[in-house]
């Protein structure tokens, strides 16, 4: 079993690119089906200017992107991303 705080601890890579995505920020549950739809990663630019104008970007990858979860690293595979605003 693997702990949601374990999880926020593995680097995230793109195999695709071998670009380092970072943390874990959040996770999207589908309640009704007990299930995780996806993780969420900050933004790739570092989202809001110095933390204080706009709304802060986020990296959406589906659930099944991912490909493996490491003891250090959760490898994903994602040619394009869907980003939130």
């Amino acid at each position: 079993m693997v702990k949601i705080s374990d999880l926020r601890l593995r680097e995230i890579i793109n195999i695709v690119d071998g670009r380092r995505l970072g943390m874990l920020k959040d996770i999207d549950i589908d309640l009704e089906a007990g299930r995780i739809d996806a993780i969420i990663l900050p933004g790739l630019n570092g989202g809001k200017f110095l933390g204080f104008l706009g709304k802060e970007e986020e990296i959406i990858i589906p659930w099944d992107k991912i490909v493996k979860i490491g003891m250090d690293v959760i490898l994903v595979e994602v040619r394009d991303f869907n980003r939130v605003t």
